[in-house]
């Protein structure tokens, strides 16, 4: 679920009394502070860490002052603030809670063949399917039937760090429901089919990121045949018959799709996006749904918990209150950045979405690029108005749209499925990078891949 109050957010004026006009920059320290915790207390405080009341501790001691702080230094306009921002959290979290309550019901039967190629054959089927069920639904379908068929390799990060890149990150680029970002662009006026016209950069991200995972993953495997004794080919080729167990609940996954779309061109309301909480209200019925009809067994069977979703809810409680500074101060000096071609858009729109919330971080250079335009982002179709002005809007927003929907793999933070994808395969046993070691990967891999992209699309 996009955030709802955040619609607005390039107006800070709409947000309340020009908040980023008068925010210091100082204010970013607690989201810096909550990221360096993140990224450094699981390497020199491991097993307090691993700990989610020790993870709340550190979230809400520094997300709580923080928006006391909001509220006593811009009154009624930080209250107006405070209590957007909660909401957005309260949708993200029931989107995150009733995709991962669907998913766990699901259970592949037998195991697939844990083969490079066969993996490589799995991300490409999850880059498709999120564009039919948005990446945070493709990455909870798909995560643990992965995880199942690489039970036996001894080496199992990178096939979860390329999945995130892949499923839960680039695969979702040309549907309007497959990524916030874009859902926050069909609300504001772009066509429906529109991002089907991005297929030419969906192709080369994700079909490099295949390539390259392909070669990744050969060669690990080659590596682990020779150090480990007998054949790991042979013993990753072991599979089972599949069967699906807790069909029915591909039903509900479909039913939160619906209600997504339903909200977005405001079926049984005129047109107009609903009102905040109903979609919420449906999710979790949708959800409870899905709990009380699918067997425990099934459950059992995925080894499901809430720890990974609890764990997700706990750091983005902190993560969501703490970013209104930057993201504030980003909607009020957007426009002073100096921005004035699309490979700029694209780089600056994607390096902040890498640690910010890619949505509202879309919609602010979206409306940046419009004001280049003329175009004010207070009408609630702007978007569509600013497309069309003419083809250079469409090479702005496709630069925009690709650098919040692509650099959101480039850290943990910076898409909803990619902290819980990890969270899935740590409760697996996975060993997963810390946050600086994931974006040794994401910078090895993804960062000379978006420059291809440059060059290509937007020199």
């Amino acid at each position: 679920m996009p955030p709802i109050s955040l619609l607005l957010l390039p107006a800070a004026s709409a947000a309340g009394g020009n908040i980023g006009a008068n925010m210091p920059v100082w204010a970013v320290a607690p989201f810096v502070l909550l990221l360096l915790s993140i990224a450094v207390l699981p390497l020199v405080a491991h097993h307090w860490w691993e700990s989610n009341r020790n993870r709340a501790l550190v979230s809400f001691s520094l997300g709580i002052p923080f928006g006391i702080w909001v509220l006593v230094t811009f009154g009624r306009d930080g209250w107006a603030v405070l209590e957007h921002i909660l909401l957005d959290y309260l949708s993200f979290i029931v989107l995150l809670g009733a995709l991962y309550v669907i998913a766990g019901g699901i259970f592949v039967r037998g195991s697939l063949a844990g083969t490079p190629l066969s993996n490589t054959a799995m991300l490409a089927v999850g880059a498709l399917l999120a564009n039919l069920v948005g990446t945070t639904g493709a990455s909870m379908v798909l995560i643990r039937p992965l995880l199942r068929a690489i039970r036996t390799r001894r080496q199992r990060a990178h096939v979860v760090i390329f999945f995130i890149f892949v499923v839960s990150n680039c695969g979702g680029l040309l549907t309007p429901f497959a990524d916030p970002p874009l859902f926050l662009g069909f609300l504001k006026g772009i066509p429906f089919e529109w991002t089907l016209g991005l297929w030419k950069e969906w192709i080369v991200a994700v079909g490099v990121l295949l390539a390259v995972f392909l070669a990744v993953d050969n060669y690990v495997l080659d590596k682990e045949e020779k150090e480990r004794p007998g054949s790991q080919l042979e013993e990753v080729m072991k599979h089972e018959p599949l069967g699906l167990s807790g069909a029915h609940n591909l039903v509900f996954l479909a039913a939160i799709v619906a209600v997504i779309l339903g909200r977005g061109n405001g079926w049984g309301n005129g047109g107009t996006p609903w009102p905040v909480g109903i979609q919420e209200a449906l999710m979790v019925a949708i959800a409870l749904g899905s709990w009380f009809v699918t067997k425990p067994a099934v459950r059992e069977a995925n080894r499901f918990s809430f720890g990974p979703i609890n764990e997700v809810a706990i750091l983005f409680f902190g993560i969501f209150v703490t970013m209104i500074a930057p993201l504030f101060l980003l909607a009020a000096n957007g426009p002073k950045l100096g921005l004035s071609e699309p490979w700029q858009f694209f780089w600056a729109t994607g390096l902040l979405s890498s640690f910010l919330d890619n949505a509202p971080t879309y919609l602010a250079f979206a409306a940046t690029a419009a004001g280049r335009a003329g175009i004010s982002p207070d009408g609630s179709r702007y978007l569509g108005e600013y497309l069309a002005t003419g083809p250079a809007a469409a090479m702005f927003m496709t630069a925009v749209s690709c650098g919040a929907v692509f650099m959101g793999a480039m850290t943990y933070i910076g898409n909803g499925p990619n902290f819980m994808v990890k969270a899935i395969a740590e409760s697996e046993g996975v060993k997963m990078p810390s946050f600086g070691g994931y974006m040794l990967w994401s910078g090895a891999i993804l960062v000379p891949i978006f420059v291809v992209i440059t060059l290509v699309f937007f020199a």
